[in-house]
């Protein structure tokens, strides 16, 4: 049975990499979603369904139903296709499900990315600062040295225009009109991530009740925060392997 993994923004597949290494398995696969670490094709706007549907697209190819794992948007894109296509899933898990509930407000920096003329000048900024710079900033968000030169190496005027149109795509109220049908992930099993210390998908009970309309087990992962797989992957790997047998 295959694992897929999709990560989130503004990052790669290198993300992943500590805790596949951890999982010791032979069957994974990551899938990056275009302008994060792969090409935006010709007419591909980056929005959040186009996501979704990119995402149906690769698991259709794959051929069989998958144990499908996502982080951040890569997280959110797993729970689209969970409502949306469940024939394609054996499993889900997600670390973002709160991001679907009804009271969720978007956090600072993407309020910024969603509005005109401020979005473009953060976004510049984030993606053209010298390399030093770039690497540094990944670093004191909590990423490894190594995983954030990988990702930083990434970063580019493409990734920028996916970035914004991505969430300004999830403005308020589009996230609440999409997590009305949370329930229809339930039809596969689910796993909530939930790492005690992420400030980026929802506070108090928003993240635990959306992960119960979508029918799902939820995971703990106090002490850890948004990149809790980089973090302590042995931790996450742990989580993982018990929840897919």
């Amino acid at each position: 049975m295959t694992i897929v993994f999709v990560h989130g923004n503004p990052e790669t597949d290198a993300i992943w990499g500590p805790l596949r290494a951890e999982l010791g398995r032979d069957d994974t696969v990551c899938l990056s979603p275009p302008g994060f670490g792969a090409p935006l094709p010709d007419g591909f706007g980056a929005t959040m369904l186009e996501y979704r549907d990119w995402l149906v697209r690769e698991l259709e190819a794959i051929g069989e139903p998958v144990d499908l794992v996502g982080h951040d948007w890569g997280g959110a894109h797993v729970v689209n296709v969970a409502m949306y296509r469940p024939d394609l899933l054996r499993s889900w898990v997600s670390d973002v499900v709160g991001l679907f509930d009804p009271d969720y407000v978007w956090h600072d920096l993407a309020q910024i990315w969603q509005t005109p003329v401020e979005g473009e000048k953060l976004v510049a900024d984030m993606m053209n600062a010298p390399w030093e710079t770039r690497v540094e900033r990944t670093v004191q968000l909590g990423m490894p040295a190594d995983v954030a030169e990988a990702v930083a190496a990434a970063h580019c005027d493409e990734m920028g225009r996916a970035m914004l149109s991505l969430y300004r795509s999830a403005a308020q109220p589009a996230m609440a009109e999409l997590g009305k049908n949370l329930e229809a992930a339930a039809t596969r099993p689910g796993l909530h991530i939930v790492a005690t210390e992420d400030a980026y998908v929802g506070v108090g009970d928003q993240r635990i009740r959306a992960g119960e309309r979508a029918g799902a087990r939820t995971a703990r992962l106090a002490g850890l925060g948004h990149w809790w797989m980089l973090q302590d992957p042995a931790r996450g790997a742990a989580v993982l392997a018990d929840f897919l047998g």
